[in-house]
């Protein structure tokens, strides 16, 4: 086998076994050039080259011998979506890129797993001698045994998912204002918008070391996902240090932030310290975002907020008081500071949010 070009020699068998991981995640070894591809799905080889690029993968020379029948089943599947209207000129560029880059993100946490597993068992087998030989061997037989199972529980996670957003959506039909009439795969629907961030993360994440940064975040990640899924809102994203989350309701998000804020405040929790931001409003709701107006002000809320506070804006404020008045006793009680000037906003009115 030729050494590398740095120089270093390649591990033995390691180029075997990295071609048998391949082979069993792709269902048979590359053996098709791009341009076979094309013309065994009846696909122009533009559309299967356009495709290729929207999906995030790397970029190959049409007679590269590196594709397989799935490729070949993945572009017949485009075209079918094309002539159903799914795939349309106007919304196949942002939807495949979506995919993209969402699968490119799971792909890469999910080979991270399985190699630190592959690694801590290579060890254990040759006794704590470091073998990459040994760790891609260990790696093979990982993908051969979990694959399938990953696959399994991938679909059926996916299917949950979607007919949960189907009934939300099926549910919210008759308040949407857009439904139908913006751009394919775009409904415009009232949403509560919330952002919570953590405090003070610039300064604190430059005493941690890598991994325990990593784990703080994944914390983080990890406490702020179990709430907002408890209480019945959605997280959208996270973006670093925050969370971007929505709730069919005012309360609901209220209830989100405000349960973060008082983990944060518990000198006994490992959460740590918040602010957040809600605003109530129409959003769009666009691959998976959520966009519009009521988002950005949402943002600003944010970044006004002291540590330890939630602030709300004005239809936020006027649906909570609102909620208020039929209980017997207020679930809420609001302090109006001074009008705030932000970027987009300059008088924007935002609202203190407390339990009663």
């Amino acid at each position: 086998m030729p050494e590398p070009e740095d120089g270093r020699a390649a591990a033995p068998g390691a180029g075997v076994s990295a071609d048998r991981v391949e082979e069993l995640l792709l269902g048979q070894a590359p053996h098709l050039t791009r341009i076979e591809v094309g013309e065994r799905a009846g696909v122009p080889l533009d559309l299967a080259r356009e495709l290729w690029r929207l999906l995030g993968f790397a970029e190959t020379a049409d007679d590269d011998v590196a594709f397989t029948e799935a490729d070949v089943e993945a572009l017949r599947l485009s075209a079918e979506l094309t002539g159903l209207g799914v795939l349309g000129q106007d919304s196949q560029a942002a939807l495949v890129r979506t995919w993209g880059r969402s699968f490119a993100r799971l792909a890469e946490w999910q080979t991270t797993l399985l190699a630190r597993i592959a690694a801590e068992h290579a060890a254990g087998e040759a006794e704590g001698a470091d073998d990459p030989a040994a760790t891609v061997e260990a790696m093979t037989a990982l993908v051969a045994e979990v694959l399938p199972r990953v696959e399994r529980l991938q679909t059926y996670a996916w299917k949950r998912h979607l007919a949960g957003a189907s009934s939300r959506l099926l549910a919210l039909s008759d308040q949407a204002t857009g439904a139908g009439a913006g751009a394919p795969g775009e409904t415009v629907l009232p949403q509560a918008v919330c952002f919570v961030d953590i405090v003070g993360f610039t300064s604190r994440s430059k005493s941690l070391r890598e991994s325990e940064l990593v784990s703080w975040i994944e914390e983080f990640e990890h406490v702020s996902s179990s709430v907002v899924v408890e209480r019945g809102g959605r997280v959208i994203k996270n973006i670093g240090d925050e969370v971007l989350l929505v709730a069919d309701d005012v309360a609901t998000a209220a209830e989100i932030a405000l349960d973060m804020l008082r983990r944060g405040d518990d000198p006994d929790d490992r959460f740590p310290a918040v602010r957040a931001g809600v605003a109530y409003g129409d959003v769009v709701l666009r691959l998976g975002d959520v966009l519009g107006p009521t988002v950005n002000i949402a943002a600003r809320l944010t970044s006004l907020a002291r540590p330890g506070t939630v602030l709300v804006d004005e239809r936020a404020h006027e649906r909570l008081v609102a909620l208020d008045a039929g209980r017997d006793q207020a679930a809420y009680t609001f302090r109006r500071p001074q009008r705030a000037s932000v970027k987009g906003y300059s008088r924007l009115q935002p609202w203190v949010l407390r339990r009663a």
